[in-house]
């Protein structure tokens, strides 16, 4: 892996993962077009870094606007739908393991990686869903009800096992459709980011682990210089995600999402 391999996706990280497109889909497309593979210890450990890259840049662009919407109720929002999405991830968790992957032979997210046509229609379905979202009306207070916070936790969970189901797009369009506020469906979007990222790092990392992955110092340049990266990408695409949100032009992302998913159909096809 080169140092402009790493550069690329901590660039296609940095934005995609802040953007409503899905960095997953958008990081595991350019891995498998660069030869690289998304599974491998040494990848696992450069998402993990990329990640942590982006949560700096989430919790270094919100700081502010949270303190000020920082309410006995947003703060009960929040853990409501932490909640609704531990539950509705687990299980769905237990499902795939039980049904779908039920003899395959493959870890969950070796096998999730690995198949781009479920990729495909979980970008068409985010993409689906902020189109439908794009045409609510701005509207709603500084707050989250308590039903709109597990209702947006609910579909939260909902895109945790599906590569291409952009998780800010689907909570942010959630938000639009309960009656949210553009800013506040943002900002709450954005902190339930925070909030769900260790856990999802710490999966990784502990999925290093049971693979008995043994990184070399090598390892740990690539992954500061994406963290780097990322991290500055990632400031980008959050002004230019307030920006289209803000201004109306959130149904963009939307095309951007099913015309994504047609081209990840079209590379499923080709093999």
């Amino acid at each position: 892996m080169t140092s402009v391999q790493v550069v690329l996706l901590a660039v296609i990280q940095g934005m995609a993962e802040l953007l409503p497109v899905s960095s997953s889909a958008h990081v595991i497309v350019a891995e498998t077009l660069m030869g690289l593979d998304p599974s491998s210890p040494r990848m696992t450990f450069l998402l993990v870094m990329l990640h942590a890259g982006t949560t700096f840049a989430v919790i270094l662009y919100f700081w502010s606007r949270w303190k000020r919407r920082l309410t006995l109720e947003n703060l009960k929002g929040l853990a409501i739908a932490t909640l609704a999405t531990g539950v509705v991830g687990l299980v769905l968790k237990k499902l795939i393991e039980k049904v779908w992957l039920r003899g395959s032979g493959k870890e969950e997210i070796e096998a999730l990686f690995s198949n781009l046509p479920l990729m495909a229609f979980s970008l068409a379905a985010a993409g689906a869903l902020i189109l439908w979202a794009s045409r609510e009306e701005a509207g709603g207070g500084p707050e989250v009800s308590s039903g709109q916070a597990a209702r947006i936790g609910l579909v939260q969970g909902l895109c945790l096992p599906f590569r291409g189901f952009s998780r800010s797009g689907a909570t942010i369009s959630t938000a639009l459709l309960s009656g949210v506020s553009r800013a506040t469906a943002e900002d709450f979007s954005f902190a339930l980011a925070v909030i769900l990222t260790p856990p999802v790092v710490a999966r990784e990392a502990l999925r290093l682990r049971r693979a008995s992955a043994v990184l070399d110092s090598a390892a740990f340049a690539p992954g500061l210089l994406g963290m780097a990266v990322s991290f500055f990408a990632g400031l980008l695409a959050l002004r230019w995600l307030s920006s289209w949100l803000e201004s109306g032009r959130w149904r963009y992302f939307g095309y951007y999402c099913l015309a994504a998913a047609a081209g990840v159909l079209a590379l499923a096809r080709l093999g």
